[in-house]
């Protein structure tokens, strides 16, 4: 019988062994699949179809596998250069006959990545046709579709221009309301990102501040859109949308103001592209349409980017954080240890840090300053690029290069720091839960969570919250050759537009990454016309890559999400909502100093829903 359970145990593990191979051998050819990169010769011809459903970042978050299959599954995002790369690809490709802009469910992106997304689609339409299609027309869509050859609009549809702004959470209330203390230590006049812990509404100096900041911003939007389509009286339905609307009939307001060149629907829009590219019956766009289109997903892969250089390029995306992160995110550490190998192989002579961050952990950000001044010690330059944002934590980190390029629509600055600290001792009151024991010393069991802080400790908190600033002042005096003085003046915490930014120092010139890889290569000595950059990047793991193959897909179904105006304002607004999240998990979970900016926006995918519904009626429920 022994012999007999023996034999059955050993059976009972091959077969448990096979299932398992056959397992990964399958997971292993799936993967495979979804990652081969399609030849060159297996995209075909016709129209490059970018049917943006998502946003534009500067580098896409990274999803599970796991989070793919559930119900929540994280907004598309699409990474800037990739788009940039396909256009510029397009208009030298004669299989490429045009470019379709396909805009409902375009979620937007920052300021200035539309303004390089319309610059290179300005560089195809001076070769080839560009058609834009939308069932509505807001500020981000309308910032790409104005450098198309051609705009579309449903008949049913509108253009509805609003600008930057609007409103903002603010806490305090809720805060006094569930007995919560908190606790904020600050340096910054107009450091505002503590407000909504400690305010019911926004101070009249930040207010002021974003007011400047959104004027500047506004400004630059309707110059780029201006310049791209002169006969669109951009400015009138600014103005006053109400009289630019007043025929009743909105899509032929936008049609008679030139908003748009045509009025018809997806079909319509459809068969036009079609005589002007070809058909194609089997309909490689994934949204149904009937002329000849290239996919962007496909095109990119065959398309890829340069896999060798001379230049590195390094990102800080997202907000900073402390330790290790995936992309999206820009964990210190991880940042760090990417520097350092550059350093350590040898195979590049400079570097530049390419910057869209608002900040985050103070002690992250100075890991990745640290290991770029490590990087200057071995004789490589660095040389940063902002992109959309670069602003506190995410200016901190730039003081450690020789030279910084950044656009006129750049945010920057934010130039303060601050702690937020949660403790529960009114909270728990409520419920007759208090607190008592034994202390040491002053600081003995502090910060008390339950019990609240003391005075030494706040005391001793709001030191090295100062002192950090006093740190920051430093690294900025030393980096723009500036008195200490003079930067505590312009410092504060306040935010500033790149073109201010560069009127008082805080940035060297304008320009984009291609400005910054060329001058990172005359500093290294280089011939900046025949010297490549890469991207160095964490490697992504093994279900992080499957997941960003099942995201890279064009033919989801999008039959269930609302694609008109109105809607689609609405769920952009909502998001909104889901900072509150974000903002809860920030104080009581992130780093107590932290240099971040709240009136820098973050791409990035907004909170699950079905979290933030359950955090609504709990908050009903009270």
């Amino acid at each position: 019988m022994t012999l007999v359970r023996g034999a059955w145990k050993l059976l009972v593990g091959v077969k448990d062994a096979l299932v398992l191979i056959f397992m990964l051998i399958f997971f292993g050819l799936l993967y495979a699949a979804l990652t081969a990169r399609p030849n060159t010769g297996a995209v075909g011809s016709g129209a490059l179809l970018l049917d943006l459903k998502g946003s534009i970042v500067e580098q896409p978050e990274v999803a599970s596998a796991s989070e793919l299959l559930s119900s929540s599954a994280p907004t598309k995002q699409y990474r800037l250069r990739d788009i940039i790369r396909s256009l510029d690809a397009a208009a030298s490709d004669d299989r490429v006959k045009a470019v379709v802009l396909d805009l409902d469910g375009f979620t937007g992106g920052g300021q200035v990545a539309l303004d390089d997304v319309g610059a290179a689609l300005d560089r195809v339409r001076a070769k080839k046709k560009v058609y834009a299609f939308a069932t509505g027309y807001e500020d981000a869509g309308y910032h790409l579709a104005a450098h198309a050859s051609e705009i579309w609009l449903d008949p049913m549809g509108l253009a509805l221009f609003s600008g930057p702004g609007g409103s903002r959470l603010y806490y305090k209330g809720l805060i006094d309301k569930l007995g919560v203390n908190a606790h904020v230590y600050r340096v910054g006049k107009y450091k505002s990102f503590v407000e909504p812990y400690t305010r019911a509404d926004q101070s009249p100096e930040a207010k002021a501040a974003s007011e400047a900041l959104y004027a500047s911003l506004f400004q630059g939007w309707q110059a780029d859109v201006t310049k791209a389509r002169p006969k669109a009286k951009i400015a009138d339905y600014v103005k006053d949308p109400v009289a630019a609307t007043a025929s009743g009939d909105l899509a032929k307001s936008a049609l008679t103001a030139g908003i748009v060149d045509k009025l018809g629907d997806h079909d319509a829009f459809n068969r036009m592209v079609a005589a002007q590219v070809g058909t194609d019956t089997r309909s490689m766009s994934g949204g149904g349409a009937d002329f000849a289109a290239i996919r962007l997903d496909r095109w990119i892969a065959a398309n890829p980017a340069p896999r060798g250089g001379a230049v590195g390029i390094v990102t800080v995306a997202g907000s900073i954080v402390d330790g290790e992160a995936n992309p999206g995110t820009a964990g210190g550490a991880t940042i760090a240890k990417i520097i350092n190998r550059a350093v350590v192989s040898g195979n590049y002579k400079a570097l530049v840090l390419r910057v869209d961050s608002p900040g985050g952990s103070a002690l992250a950000s100075e890991v990745i300053r640290g290991a770029l001044v490590q990087a200057k010690a071995k004789g490589l330059p660095v040389v940063v690029s902002m992109a959309n944002v670069a602003a506190s934590g995410g200016y901190w980190v730039t003081t450690a290069s020789d030279k910084v390029f950044a656009e006129p629509t750049t945010i920057t600055g934010s130039i303060g720091v601050f702690g937020i600290i949660p403790t529960f001792e009114n909270a728990l009151a409520k419920v007759g839960v208090t607190s008592d024991g034994v202390t040491t010393t002053p600081l003995s069991g502090q910060p008390d969570i339950i019990g609240g802080t003391n005075a030494a400790f706040d005391t001793i908190i709001q030191k090295s919250i100062e002192s950090t600033y006093g740190r920051f002042l430093t690294l900025v005096s030393g980096a723009r050759k500036m008195p200490v003085e003079k930067v505590n003046e312009i410092a504060q915490g306040r935010v500033w537009d790149g073109g201010t930014a560069r009127q008082i120092g805080l940035i060297d010139a304008f320009g984009g990454i291609d400005d910054a890889v060329a001058e990172a290569a005359r500093l290294a000595k280089l011939d900046p016309k025949t010297t490549t950059a890469v991207y160095l990047e964490k490697p992504l793991g093994w279900s992080q890559s499957l997941a960003e193959a099942l995201m890279g897909g064009e033919d989801d179904d999008d039959a269930q999400q609302a694609t008109d105006l109105p809607s689609t304002m609405a769920r952009a607004r909502f998001a909104m909502l889901s900072q509150a999240i974000a903002d809860v998990k920030s104080m009581t979970t992130g780093s107590a100093v932290q240099v971040r900016c709240l009136e820098c926006p973050l791409s990035a995918a907004p909170a699950k829903p079905e979290r933030l519904l359950d955090v609504l009626m709990s908050w009903i429920a009270k």
